[in-house]
Order: C-alpha cells, then sequence, then structure tokens
C-alpha cells in the first residue's frame, strides 16, 4: 500500500478534544480520529524537533547516542529503505532543521521539497513581508505542496512525508483563524520566555494570548490536513493508503510555572527575556537549566488509519522510533537489523489484547553533561549549568532523573497534572525504576 506520513510539530495532545475535553475546532483531525487507530499513550523517545527526527528516521533510540546536530553517514534511514523497496519518496517539509548545516534528514528521499521561512532572520523576513493571503502561511504552503505533489504521482507505489513545524512558535496565524478563541484579538504576539513566566513578568492575559495564537495555529493545520484528505479522496486514494499523523513534543503554557520547553537564561540571571535583546545579547548567550519533561511536553499524539483494519484505541505504551519499523512492514519492506523500536502492526491488528511492545519507555533530550555546549533547542549552542532529568514511563508510574545529588521525582499515572511527587514515599519503585533506565 502507498504510505503517507504527517508530522505537526509542537502539537500537545491534549489540546484535541478525541484525547481530552478541550476547545480547540479541528473537525478533520476530529473525523480522521473516528477512521482511525488512536494510541492513548504515544510518547517521544528524543526530545525535542531535530533528536525526535532522527528517531523516526532511523527506527533507534537517538538521544543515548547522538547531540542535536546531523544525521550520520552511516544510519540506515526509513527512507533509504522505502526508495530501495521501489516506492517513490519525497519528503516535504518547512520544518528549519532538515538540510541546513548538514543534518541530512532528507537523505535517502527520491525528492525533497523544503518550504523556506519558518527560521529566524532573513529567509523569514523575505517570506513573511510578502503575504497576501492565508496560502501564503508556512503550514498552507506545505500541504499545498502535498496536494500538488499527490495529484502529480497517485498512480505511483509511494512514501510520502509531510512535516509542517505549525503549531511551533511563533505563534501569528492569520487572524480569523485566532479570533475564533480571542474575539477581541488585535494582532499582538507573545514570545515565550523559557523560564518561569511570572518570574519574567509575564501576565495572564500574555498567556491568553498565547495560547489563541496557537489553537489558531491548530485549526490552521487541520484545515490544511484536511484540504489533503479531501485531495486523496478525489483520487481515491483513501483505500490503499495507509495515513498517519502525529506530533514530536508539546509546550508549557505556565504548567508548572514554566512558558517554554527547556529552561535557558542570560548569563548570571541578570536580565528578563526581552531586556536580553535590548542589552544587545542573543540567544547563544544563554544557558540551559534543569529542565523536566513533564506530561504536557510528552504525551503526543498519534492516529494511523490502515485500510482493512479497524478504528479503535489503544492504552499500550509506543513510541515515535516504533513509527519506522511500523511503516516498513506495512510496506512489506524488510526491518534492517540497525532498528533498536518495534512495529506496531500486530498491536494495530488485534488491540490491547495483543502482545504489548514496550514494559516501559524513556523520554530524553539528548544525554550532556555539566559545562558542555549545546544546540538543543534550537540550533544555537548554549553552555549546560543543569542537567537536565529523562522520564521514564510505565504502565503505572513516571519517574524523572537527572543524576546524583539532583531532585528525583515520581508520579502515579493518574495524577495528570504530576502535581504529587511520591519519590519519598515509594523508595522501593524509584530504586527499581532507575534500575530499568540505566539497562
Amino acid at each position: 500500500m502507498n504510505i503517507l506520513v504527517v508530522v505537526s510539530d509542537t502539537l500537545r495532545r491534549d489540546y484535541l478534544s478525541f484525547y481530552e475535553k478541550c476547545g480547540v475546532i479541528a473537525p478533520n483531525l476530529e473525523n480522521f480520529a473516528q477512521q482511525s487507530i488512536v494510541f492513548d499513550r504515544c510518547y517521544p523517545a528524543s526530545f525535542p524537533t531535530v533528536p525526535a527526527r532522527s528517531d523516526l528516521m532511523t527506527g533507534r533510540y537517538t538521544f543515548t547516542y547522538l547531540p542535536w546536530g546531523p544525521l550520520p553517514q552511516e544510519e540506515i534511514t526509513l527512507p533509504d529503505c522505502m526508495t530501495k523497496a521501489g516506492y517513490t519518496t519525497t519528503g516535504i517539509a518547512d520544518t528549519p532543521f532538515f538540510i541546513r548545516n548538514g543534518y541530512g534528514h532528507d537523505r535517502g528521499f527520491t525528492d525533497f521539497h523544503w518550504i523556506r521561512g519558518q527560521r529566524s532572520g532573513l529567509e523569514h523576513d523575505d517570506v513573511t513581508r510578502n503575504r497576501q493571503s492565508e496560502e501564503d502561511y508556512f503550514a498552507p504552503m506545505t500541504f499545498a505542496t502535498a496536494i500538488d505533489w499527490i495529484s502529480n504521482h497517485h498512480d505511483e507505489k509511494f512514501f510520502l512525508y509531510v512535516d509542517t513545524w505549525d503549531p511551533h512558535e511563533p505563534w501569528d496565524p492569520p487572524e480569523h483563524y485566532t479570533k475564533k478563541y480571542l474575539p477581541e484579538y488585535s494582532g499582538e504576539r507573545v514570545d515565550p520566555c523559557y523560564w518561569e513566566w511570572r518570574e519574567d513578568g509575564y501576565s495572564e492575559r500574555d498567556l491568553e494570548i498565547a495560547r489563541a495564537c496557537y489553537m489558531g495555529e491548530i485549526t490552521m493545520v487541520d484545515t490544511w490536513f484536511g484540504k489533503l484528505l479531501d485531495r486523496m479522496r478525489e483520487l481515491n486514494l483513501l483505500d490503499d493508503t495507509a495515513i498517519m499523523f502525529l506530533s514530536d513534543h508539546g509546550f508549557y503554557f505556565g504548567e508548572h510555572g514554566l512558558f517554554g520547553k527547556r529552561r535557558h537564561r542570560w548569563p548570571g540571571n541578570k536580565y528578563k527575556f526581552e531586556e536580553g535583546f535590548r542589552q544587545g545579547l542573543t540567544v547563544e548567550d544563554r544557558t540551559l537549566y534543569r529542565s523536566p519533561l513533564y506530561n504536557e511536553l510528552i504525551r503526543v499524539p498519534y492516529l494511523a488509519r490502515i485500510p482493512g483494519l479497524e478504528p479503535k484505541r489503544i492504552q499500550s505504551l509506543v513510541s515515535l522510533p516504533d513509527v519506522m519499523p511500523t511503516v516498513l512492514e506495512l510496506g512489506d519492506v524488510p526491518v534492517p537489523a540497525t532498528v533498536q523500536a518495534k512495529s506496531l502492526v500486530n498491536l494495530m491488528q488485534a488491540g490491547d489484547d495483543g502482545e504489548s511492545p514496550n514494559e516501559f519507555v524513556v523520554v530524553s533530550a539528548p544525554l550532556e553533561e555539566k559545562g558542555h555546549i549545546s544546540k538543543t533547542v534550537d540550533d544555537k549552542q548554549r553552555v549546560i549549568l543543569e542537567i537536565s532529568p529523562c522520564t521514564l514511563v510505565t504502565e503505572e508510574w513516571v519517574f524523572l532523573y537527572a543524576a546524583e545529588g539532583q531532585p528525583v521525582e515520581l508520579y502515579a499515572r493518574n495524577d495528570e497534572k504530576q502535581e504529587n511527587n511520591v519519590a519519598d514515599a515509594h523508595p522501593e519503585v524509584v530504586t527499581r525504576l532507575h534500575a530499568m533506565y540505566v539497562e
């Protein structure tokens, strides 16, 4: 069968109504979910954007050995395998880290289309100053390119990978999307501080505007994902194309006191976020601090509409590296011995009655040491002042651990907001989960 994989960056699971009650308008995704296998407990392994793509492309847990950076030439990738198996393979992305600085995430595709502009600076300004209509925004351009590609290649056996950075910040959708959530909106833009929002002088109103713009971008992605599905329906492709929709991580909008996805700060903690820029500093002058990975960041949507398989919801633990061997099995392509993750096809067929592929999952930024230089989260170099914990998830527990002498956190599965750290009350669980993490 043909295979289409769509990645929407920074899309929080709990902002989609088929996962949790929310006010986000996403009718196309809601309809797609009704036709799909919905994974309720999907997590990334490597965090955030680039490490997650490395996992998707290789089926490996790359946080254990790769930094945020280029994909090594010796890695065997998903598009490599699909191309060699005779598929017409194409990637279409506006996510800015695929091809810059030799990152190599375009490697193996028959063709690759990059929609420029999401990266801040010259290219962003060039693209945004020429906007005249919704079609000139990034996600619409990416999906429109995919629609054109499908129209030209619908009679071929294809693997199409579509990756849009929205709803990643900066949140600047057409105003009619934001006004669905904030009717009095008048064009304000709020950038995250990547720190404790109250300490940096942000207000509840700032968070309200940011959330409304973020939700507007989700609705924009939903609208254009729907247009892609419409074209596939017109071309009679839905009965012989496996379609997956997923994200790589979420974002904090005030939860745990944070506004961002990692904590970084000006040297000496001298300035608040905007004040540092006014002093002539750049993001590369900032330093990295302890950044826990809580549910808002690491629970991600994963939907799979597979011809011949009934819609269902699955509670078993899965992670994003599992996508590669799953795609290969669906495409009847051999899985390379290098792959560490497991195909989910049996789970898709049998549901939770089937064998769960993962006893636990681990989510982590690239393993780094204090004093090292890190490019996580945006390809900008920062000195690591504090090591960030990894998160291990089992059927019952969520465990956060970084290094000896740093805080250890343990939460029960039903503590969704992770407000009650019970590590001291369950030392035997901490010891057991620590051993699982090391293994």
